[in-house]
């Protein structure tokens, strides 16, 4: 199988062709920044060509991605655009290959050297298998978010800096980064969080590669699958559901091969919350099933799948499921041990009731018992000292708006819109978080509307536009 040569320390879009961006890691004698030739570029005639030898028109091949990846967005204008050569599909290039079975170098061409050189691809020195070569595309199609030809992240040169070629001292560094980012990733903004984690993802890549076969590869491994689930969440966070499948993948790949369940217990759990906020119940019960399989009880992504399983069952209006599910889960928090994470992206929160309770009981029609549970949540999780520090500013909206969707459950219609306010007033507006006000919305307006609820819905719909417009912006 043909691969991509992955020696890169940081890769930048300019005007549709891959650039690479190399430093001391890429193996310069003098340690200084040169320029490498470009290797590939997006070849809207080939993806033309491969369509249309499958047999597929341009709407069926668009059905067939949101078919594979579970995501509602792509549609025939999509592949239009991108056999017009109008856009790229970055984020789509790997789905594009399996859906037309064929390698993603065959949807890429070479670009010839500007100094006459071939510009053909070349091994990069051991073979690399179809996840390998999923996580080197993942690398290369994603990179170009944010970074510019002038200088790689400050905290990348910082990492060069002070490891100063000792493959030690980068590991180490990198294992602070992940724990910088699990906690950061829940204050930063999606999108910014996305790309400062990418771009450690793809030197942690680059580390991996040149440290193949030493002591330290499964370390690194870890380290890179840890931040390919938080971009992941990242993703998920901003709607872009096929991009943390694919990350998803890499941190299974990654579990593998450092022989670290729980990595993809998380990835599983990612996947089971991307399909419940898609009202997918049965997919994300059998995903937080199968993912509970993989991470052993006693760890906290085994804790928080049984939980999830809880609350995809219910949505499901399986009751007795349910029930049973939300016995394992108060069982798995038992056996939880005394220093469990209750902060960041991998933790829990340890409070009377199981993960996702006060949802459970909402989805049961259980609205008062569901908005007792919240209120408990939030006197538990989100007190008003970890708030102001800033906390789980997202977790803390989505609190509300449970409490929000059982006071409407129940009648109370002024309570439900005050929740809902001030689920709004946060300054971290993620998808999950836009789901459940959206359904509030759509909650309150079958009411006879108190003045209240018009002022939510006034404010739900200029939330809604800002982040649309956010996201217009940046396409």
């Amino acid at each position: 199988m043909r691969s991509f040569t992955c020696y890169e320390t940081a890769t930048v879009r300019h005007h549709g062709t891959c650039q690479s961006q190399a430093g001391s890691l890429a193996g310069t004698p003098d340690g200084k920044d040169v320029q490498v030739n470009p290797r590939l570029s997006f070849s809207p005639d080939r993806l033309k060509h491969h369509r249309a030898r499958s047999g597929m028109s341009q709407a069926g091949l668009a059905a067939k991605l949101r078919e594979m990846t579970g995501t509602t967005t792509v549609s025939a204008n999509y592949v239009y655009r991108w056999e017009s050569g109008l856009r790229t599909p970055d984020d789509w290039l790997v789905a594009l290959a399996l859906a037309l079975e064929v390698e993603v170098n065959d949807l890429c061409e070479t670009v010839p050297d500007p100094a006459g050189r071939s510009g053909h691809l070349q091994s990069a020195g051991h073979g690399l298998d179809q996840w390998g070569q999923v996580s080197e595309v993942l690398r290369r199609s994603f990179l170009a978010r944010g970074l510019t030809l002038a200088a790689l992240p400050p905290v990348i040169r910082a990492l060069d800096v002070i490891g100063d070629g000792n493959l030690g001292t980068v590991t180490d560094g990198l294992g602070e980064l992940v724990d910088h980012y699990t906690q950061s990733m829940t204050i930063l903004a999606p999108d910014r969080a996305y790309d400062e984690v990418l771009a450690v993802r793809a030197y942690a890549g680059t580390v991996l590669d040149r440290a193949h076969n030493t002591s330290r590869s499964p370390q690194l491994a870890l380290i890179c699958g840890w931040l390919s689930g938080l971009l992941a969440v990242a993703a998920h966070d901003m709607g872009e559901h096929a991009t943390a499948r694919l990350w998803c993948s890499d941190a299974e790949r990654r579990s593998e091969d450092a022989r670290h369940p729980e990595l993809a217990g998380w990835a599983y759990l990612t996947r089971a919350m991307i399909a419940h906020y898609q009202r997918l119940p049965n997919e994300a019960a059998a995903l937080a099933a199968k993912g509970q399989h993989i991470a052993p009880i006693g760890t906290v992504a085994h804790a928080k799948l049984a939980a999830h399983q809880m609350r995809a069952s219910a949505m499901a209006g399986d009751a007795q499921s349910s029930a049973e599910a939300r016995q394992h889960a108060t069982v798995a928090l038992r056996a939880l041990p005394a220093n469990a994470p209750t902060t960041g992206v991998y933790s829990i929160a340890l409070a009377e009731d199981p993960p996702y309770t006060a949802t459970s009981l909402l989805l049961a029609g259980q609205y008062r018992e569901a908005a007792a549970a919240t209120e408990r949540v939030i006197q538990t999780c989100y007190r008003s000292e970890s708030r102001q520090q800033g906390g789980n500013p997202s977790g803390y909206a989505r609190s509300l708006l449970i409490l929000g969707l059982a006071h409407a459950g129940t009648g109370e219609i002024d309570q439900a819109a005050s929740a809902g306010l001030a689920a709004l007033d946060s300054n971290r507006h993620v998808w999950p978080t836009m789901t459940l006000a959206a359904q509030l919305e759509r909650s309150l307006s079958r009411t006879d509307s108190s003045q209240m609820a018009r002022q939510y819905g006034t404010r739900y719909r200029e939330v809604a536009d800002q982040l649309a417009n956010a996201r217009r912006t940046t396409e």
